[in-house]
């Protein structure tokens, strides 16, 4: 059993009952975070890249809390020099771990990093009996396919807002070619330039992919 509880934007938790995983946790200056960073409790954070709406407040939640950072080494770099001496486990794409938990895999993804040299990723994470893929911030992609052939996805976590990522009809193909059973939309109507209708991505994402889609509003929780 895996929880996973929305936070706003593409930040997330989730938890087995025993270890909390906690991704891109952009809380302070989130307008539509419903959580503030000081009230967050986490075991690990997997961090896909280095923009501010994705590295929020990484560094400082895990001074606070001691939970590693697992991310690429250029993003890491940046935490270190905010919050020295954070323990952290540097990957790349391609790569995996074992975790306390389960394992993560890093996967390509299609966007710019927000650091120098650096490159955005994806994870698939595997937790309580479930592979769940999270995309990051991307474009659609053609490997995307590959991700589905090797995992068994049971979740995909996809952005929908355009703009900076896939829309809805390449995050709607996105789903098709992973194969998923599920999906969850993020990253969406947090300001008006990524305002998306996201019962119409359900729609459209249920006709052309096997897929289910859940809509968790900021806030709220579902169990996996």
């Amino acid at each position: 059993m895996v929880k996973f509880k929305y936070y706003g934007h593409s930040c997330f938790l989730l938890e087995d009952g025993q270890y909390k995983v906690l991704v891109d946790p952009f809380l302070t200056g989130n307008p539509k975070a419903t959580i503030k960073m000081e009230e967050v409790e986490c075991d690990f954070i997997l961090i896909s890249h280095a923009h501010s709406d994705h590295l929020g407040d990484a560094p400082e939640i895990a001074g606070r809390t001691g939970a590693e950072l697992v991310s690429t080494p250029e993003v890491l770099g940046l935490c270190e020099a905010r919050v020295p001496g954070l323990k952290q486990h540097p990957m790349n794409l391609g790569g995996s771990i074992h975790l306390p938990f389960g394992k993560v895999r890093m996967t390509m993804a299609k966007h710019s990093s927000g650091v120098a040299g650096g490159i955005a990723c994806g994870f698939v994470i595997y937790m309580g009996g479930m592979q769940i893929y999270f995309a990051g911030d991307t474009a659609l992609f053609g490997d995307m396919q590959i991700i589905g052939r090797k995992d068994e996805l049971d979740y995909a976590i996809l952005p929908i807002g355009d703009n900076y990522t896939m829309g809805l009809e390449d995050a709607a193909l996105a789903a098709q070619w992973l194969n998923a059973r599920h999906v969850i939309p993020v990253h969406y109507n947090t300001w008006p330039i990524i305002n998306q209708d996201v019962k119409h991505y359900a729609e459209i994402t249920e006709a052309m992919s096997r897929a289910q889609v859940h809509v968790v509003e900021p806030g709220s929780e579902i169990e996996l």
